[in-house]
């Protein structure tokens, strides 16, 4: 899958997230976290496993999170790809 446009997904409100992916020469993952220092390796982990599945090799994926659960990383980072890859 290749990342054509600058998508977004999610919202801000507690629980959730904000995912916005744009096309570049790299991959790169920023992420913004309430809980950052606790969990950052697992929300960069499921974050990879998305990008993995969906076989995105270049892109840039920044994400700020306010305490988001697994499922709802999933959701928003695959939503967000999809709206990218739109024509």
């Amino acid at each position: 899958m290749e990342i054509r446009r600058k998508a977004t997904a999610g919202t801000m409100q507690s629980s959730d997230l904000s995912v916005t992916v744009e096309p570049a020469d790299r991959m790169e993952i920023r992420i913004e976290s309430t809980v950052k220092k606790q969990f950052e390796h697992l929300i960069r982990a499921r974050i990879e496993d998305v990008l993995r599945r969906h076989q995105v090799t270049s892109g840039i994926v920044a994400v700020s999170d306010r305490g988001a659960l697994d499922y709802a990383i999933e959701a928003r980072v695959e939503t967000a790809l999809r709206r990218a890859i739109e024509e």
